[in-house]
């Protein structure tokens, strides 16, 4: 068998390699799409390089390109796909990982597809032939030809796989993206890395050994699947092919396992230094290694760390990469060090990586900082733990080192399996039930609105007429549905969703509210409460039918509302100069996490790890309003993707665009991509006034604004109170803070003297307490009531009847508007034989209240009454039956 090749390439010459080969076969390569689907609800994470062209497959999206070319990138440690518990310990493993694939939309097949993949594999990167055998699904003669016949390669490496799955068309060689739509066979194709490697070929016995290893798969969804299982031919054919980036660089470097290939080795590397780890083959380095590629992107593509959702899952790589570390004898922060050599790696391919590195580091150092203090404490509970438990670690203990400790349980199950122990997942599952709802309901991301895809293949993307006018005429209805389903009509008092072939409703999205209004014509009108952008180009308007009825093909007016569209665009407009504000006072880690457009106000919510101050808060507002008196023309520019960018424009990562964006430009200050609608002139929003800023989650900050009047009513409004505030202190707006500081300067001296008196008033009191103790033994008991006294006061009294009675047992409760507070003592011989906390439970408990506290003192509390008086009587007899 020849040898493999024999000048290995870089991870970043084969990323090159394949983009430019498929570039010259006349594919448009496209960037990676975030690691968060900007398309698709029912996936956590972007598991493969199809999500980004799922609408694409299912007809719901069109794309100017028939045919392309990208290199993906992918997480799987989340949900159904989750490799997070194998990662650091095979071959090939990982959390985050690169996806090469190429695509036709319709226009080549199978023929293509099977050439080309030969021709890049053989002549490109001269892997030897005889090491390439290829699997094919059992029925599919067209792709056994041309591979034997067209390509040459022999029958007897040509491996026809059948339904292994247990059911028709399940099959390792067949690919759905579901139960029904679109499907078709699939080929692979393995490198043989040699017979000194265990393993046999695929489908055979021996198929999961390391000899054979997959590299690329190449899709033809030829079918439709019916509800029935049939399969239907599709009328336009695709291919959808996948190589993983680390397997193939693992070939072509002459290395058996990713994690010897050069990224991974300086990656490695890198954590050794940073750990003083001699032995490069730790499998806590591979851990480290890998996960800070998959933690790094998370957060690029706009995740933080949180317990919920995606948050979460960030969380726990983030800690299980911090617990190798320990294993390592770690024990401050290193793993955000990590990134400077990760983006010397990556940063070329990635320039949104280079540009969040800061981000990327502030927030891998806060998650650091935060675990650092519960990781010691948790490893010696699970040491404890672990020293009892026979094989098992329980449930409830699992549950704990999760409640108290931060620790996921998947990285106590990662603990547990070093030591040869495994979880009792069901004893945890029960234990924080209530928990693992929370996270479902937080983990199924509300759907976004959908249409069916044959309405989809009916109708044209929305003609929107909104930037340059409020009113339209001869619009036609093309579409209509009620309760998600297409209908002919729709009657007065009906509920329903219009499309139109042309619109001036602005439909919601980038944060900007939908617009509302009416739709009308001689006998019906219709008013719309919201609009909605379906599928990405479709305007549904959502409203009830006032009158008469909207029917199919019918000819409509539209009428937005101008008031509340004038006030939305206010706030849209001066969003984007709060963004620039806050980039340019705070800095370029600021990225927009979320935003809402309203007509009364604006929300923003930035990555930053701190609050903001008050003198910061004031120079945004400064800086913002600046750029609205300096009244900048707001500029809208046309042009394609990477033209915008070169012009200055920021684009939200995670956000999807079009091949060609729209772009907004506000004199020097502001450029960023977006579609929505804005004002003409900065100097017509008016005045921009911030009301609040606080946390919303790890690392995200959140401001609320007002612009233009609504901007003066709330300047009114303070300016109200104010005048308010100052007549009840005695004074004027300009003498407000004096006269409050100095009532809360005479309020303080005030409460100083009351403590006095109180303290007096005590100790007096528990002068004549003392003679009222009853003798048991040796031991003082006393019980009794004083008026006036608060929980402070009490305290101080029991204080100095212990050093009255020597050995002593003593309740006070002191009474105020209807409550009573109790204050236990234990003191001298009687310590250990009567516990403070039991004894006020004990007397708390009859009067309607609790309490507790420490074997010597314990506090509580309840109802002044009857029942106050009988229960202090009972506390000499509680005593004495302790004492014998």
């Amino acid at each position: 068998m020849t040898s493999p090749r024999a000048t290995p390439l870089s991870t970043q010459q084969i990323r090159n390699d394949f983009l430019e080969f498929f570039r010259g076969k006349g594919h448009t390569v496209v960037p990676s799409a975030s690691l968060v689907p900007g398309n698709d609800p029912t996936l956590l994470f972007t598991n493969s390089g199809m999500v980004q062209f799922k609408d694409v497959f299912l007809g719901a999206e069109k794309r100017s390109y028939v045919r392309a070319a990208d290199v993906q990138r992918c997480l799987r440690a989340g949900g159904k796909h989750n490799d997070l518990d194998s990662v650091g310990y095979t071959a090939r493993h990982h959390t985050f990982f690169e996806m090469l694939g190429n695509w036709s939309f319709g226009d080549y097949f199978k023929k293509e597809a099977i050439a080309w993949a030969w021709e890049l594999l053989t002549q490109v990167w001269k892997l030897p032939a005889e090491r390439l055998l290829v699997t094919i699904y059992h029925t599919d003669d067209e792709a056994y030809d041309l591979w034997h016949k067209m390509i040459g390669v022999p029958a007897e490496r040509i491996v026809r796989i059948g339904d292994n799955k247990g059911a028709p068309f399940a099959s390792d060689n067949f690919w759905q993206m579901a139960d029904t739509g679109p499907c078709g066979p699939c080929t692979e194709i393995f490198y043989d890395h040699g017979d000194h490697i265990a393993g046999g070929p695929p489908g055979s016995p021996d198929e999961d050994g390391d000899r054979f290893i997959e590299i690329w798969n190449l899709v033809f969804m030829q079918f439709d699947r019916q509800p029935d299982g049939s399969l239907q031919p599709l009328p336009a054919p695709c291919v959808d092919t996948g190589m993983g980036l680390e397997r193939l660089a693992a070939i072509l470097q002459n290395v058996h396992t990713n994690y010897e290939i050069d990224l991974f080795q300086t990656l490695i590397k890198h954590a050794a230094e940073l750990t003083g780890t001699a032995d490069l083959e730790n499998k806590s380095l591979r851990v480290i290694a890998d996960h800070i590629r998959a933690c790094s992107f998370l957060i690029v593509d706009g995740v933080l760390p949180s317990n919920e959702g995606r948050g979460y899952v960030l969380r726990r790589i983030i800690r299980r990469a911090l617990r190798h570390g320990w294993m390592l004898g770690v024990r401050q922060p290193f793993f955000h060090k990590m990134v400077p050599v990760l983006v010397q790696l990556m940063g070329g391919a990635y320039a949104e990586l280079t540009a969040a590195q800061e981000l990327v580091e502030r927030a891998l150092k806060a998650e650091e900082e935060r675990f650092a203090e519960t990781l010691d404490s948790g490893m010696r509970i699970f040491d404890e733990v672990a020293a009892r438990s026979q094989s098992v670690i329980p449930g409830a203990d699992a549950f704990r080192l999760y409640d108290t400790y931060g620790f996921p349980v998947d990285l106590t199950a990662d603990i547990a399996r070093e030591r040869g122990l495994s979880v009792d997942m069901d004893g945890f599952d029960a234990a924080m039930q209530q928990q693992r709802e929370t996270a479902r309901a937080a983990g199924k991301f509300a759907s976004s609105a959908g249409l069916p895809a044959d309405l989809v293949a009916k109708m044209s993307p929305t003609d929107f007429l909104g930037y340059d006018g409020l009113q339209a005429d001869e619009l036609k209805v093309v579409a209509l549905l009620r309760d998600g389903r297409p209908v002919e009509h729709a009657d007065a008092g009906e509920e329903v969703v219009v499309f139109l072939d042309r619109s001036p409703f602005y439909a919601e999205s980038g944060g900007q509210v939908g617009d509302a209004g009416t739709l009308h014509n001689g006998a019906m009108q219709l008013q719309v409460d919201d609009t909605l952008k379906f599928a990405g180009q479709f305007h549904g308007h959502l409203g009830t039918v006032g009158k008469g009825r909207l029917a199919l093909g019918d000819v409509v007016s539209a009428e937005v509302d101008g008031q509340r569209r004038a006030s939305t665009i206010l706030n849209h407009s001066a969003t984007h100069l709060l963004h620039a504000a806050l980039r340019e006072l705070l800095g370029s880690h600021v990225q927009q996490k979320g935003s809402l457009v309203a007509p009364d106000k604006l929300r923003f919510d930035f990555s930053h790890f701190q609050p903001m101050s008050a003198a910061e808060l004031a120079e945004v507002e400064r800086q913002v309003n600046a750029q609205i008196r300096a009244n900048h023309a707001a500029e809208v520019h046309h042009m394609g993707m990477q033209e915008a960018l070169d012009f200055g424009a920021m684009a939200l990562f995670g956000e999807k665009y079009g091949e060609r964006v729209r772009v907004l430009k506000m004199g020097g200050y502001s450029t960023e991509l977006c579609g929505g609608t804005h004002v003409a002139r900065t100097g017509d929003i008016g005045l921009f006034k911030i009301v609040s800023e606080g946390g919303v989650s790890a690392g995200v900050r959140r401001i609320e604004a007002v612009t233009g009047q609504g901007a003066l009513d709330w300047v009114d409004r303070e300016e109200q109170q104010l005048q308010q505030a100052a007549q009840i202190v005695g004074g004027n707006p300009l003498e407000l803070v004096e006269k409050v500081r100095a009532l809360n300067d005479r309020q303080k001296r005030l409460e100083r003297e009351l403590e006095a008196l109180k303290t007096k008033a005590a100790s007096g009191a528990t002068a004549d307490l003392a003679a009222a103790a009853v003798d048991l033994g040796g031991i003082r008991v006393l019980a009794q009531r004083i008026e006036g006294l608060d929980a402070k006061a009490l305290r101080d009294a029991v204080d100095r009847l212990k050093q009255q009675l020597g050995d002593a047992v003593i309740v006070l409760a002191g009474v105020q508007d209807g409550k009573a507070a109790l204050v236990a003592g234990v003191n001298g011989s009687a310590t250990g034989r009567i516990k403070a906390g039991e004894l006020i439970a004990h007397v708390a408990g009859q009067i309607g209240g609790k309490g507790g506290g420490r074997p010597d003192l314990a506090q509580g509390g309840g109802e002044d009454g009857p029942a106050l008086a009988s229960a202090l009587q009972n506390v000499t007899t509680w005593v004495q039956e302790r004492l014998n």
